[in-house]
């Protein structure tokens, strides 16, 4: 190839004549250092100590922040169950209302501690409405099969006691159901008012169970019970049931239906038109209780708040289970379900 052809290398672009020419045999001298990034040469003395101070700085942090979170989710959930438990002692029936009104309260389902219907809330909810002002007369709506005499006594003993106390007519209004302890407790009111299909009556005491003890005898089963005390076994379902336990349990049922049935008597006077079958546990249509003077009239809420009362407006005084609460038995139930296996395997001894 000529001479004449070839390039000078000192007019080509970007040609730094300081540089030293690459060493022979070499396609083309090594590559500058990339800008922007240094090499282990260029670091400054203790770089390595400086990094791993950095990693243990934010490791550090790191543990802070997370402890830091798990306190705060620690305090938010006992700030929460302080809460349900404030609300729970604090919370009111309702707001007192001044201006004129029928004051209602519901009796609905099984008459029971723990239920809605129950003397604890029955008897709040009566209290509320009595003490205020504004109510002029006080309606128990009724919707219930019956229940726990204790539960139906309590109620009916409060009553009484509030109306004597305020000086206020308490009207008993019957829906579809007001039967055995329901009824107990709207004896006590001045007047029962009734649709003419609702169930009245059912005046009677009930105690019901199984014996299991023929069913055992022909599987081979043997019932091992130690009792400290002869009728501490008294109505286990596998145990035969003797005389005398008969006679006491009978005896039981007898008095305190001669309870319900002086309840039945005080609160209705001379309107009861008493009959064989009256305190028999029969149960009656409505039409039917008011002819045998277990109820007085045909009547709903509205019908009595109207023409009764004489103030249409109505104000619900029932009080009923909130949220707050209903979590707050949830969260001491699996407490106590926790506790109640951890003893499953020790012998019991009621």
């Amino acid at each position: 190839m000529n001479d004449s052809n070839r390039t000078d290398p000192t007019t080509e672009p970007g040609f730094d004549e300081t540089r030293p020419p690459a060493p022979a045999g070499s396609a083309q001298a090594a590559p500058e250092k990339i800008a922007g990034r240094e090499t282990a040469a260029d670091l400054k003395p203790g770089w390595e100590r400086a990094t791993l101070e950095k990693l243990a700085f934010a490791a550090l942090n790191e543990q802070k922040a997370t402890r830091r979170w798990k306190t705060f989710v620690r305090l938010s959930w006992l700030a929460f169950f302080v809460f349900l438990v404030w609300f729970a002692m604090h919370r009111s029936t309702t707001a007192s209302v001044t201006t004129p009104h029928t004051a209602v309260v519901e009796i609905k389902g099984e008459i029971a501690a723990g239920a809605d219907a129950s003397a604890e809330f029955v008897n709040a909810a009566l209290r509320a409405a009595f003490e205020d002002e504004g109510a002029k007369a006080v309606v128990l709506l009724i919707n219930s099969p019956g229940g726990s005499p204790v539960q139906a006594g309590m109620m009916s003993d409060e009553i009484v006691r509030l109306k004597a106390k305020h000086k206020k007519p308490v009207y008993a209004v019957v829906e579809e159901t007001c039967a055995s302890a329901a009824y107990y407790v709207a004896a006590s009111a001045d007047r029962i008012f009734v649709d003419k299909a609702s169930i009245v009556g059912s005046i009677g005491v009930l105690m019901d169970g199984f014996g299991f003890t023929g069913l055992m005898d022909k599987v081979g089963v043997e019932r091992r019970l130690l009792t400290a005390g002869e009728n501490k076994g008294f109505l286990d379902p596998f145990s035969p049931q003797t005389d005398k336990q008969r006679v006491y349990a009978q005896s039981m049922l007898d008095q305190i239906h001669q309870q319900f049935i002086t309840v039945v008597k005080a609160g209705r006077g001379k309107r009861l038109k008493e009959t064989p079958e009256m305190f028999s546990g029969l149960f009656w249509t409505g039409q039917q209780a008011i002819e045998l003077g277990l109820a007085d009239n045909l009547g709903s809420l509205e019908y009595v708040a109207r023409e009764i009362v004489k103030t249409e407006e109505i104000i619900d005084y029932t009080r009923r289970e909130n949220v707050a609460e209903r979590l707050a038995k949830r969260f001491g139930a699996a407490i106590g379900d926790g506790a109640i296996r951890s003893l499953k395997a020790i012998p019991s001894i009621r």
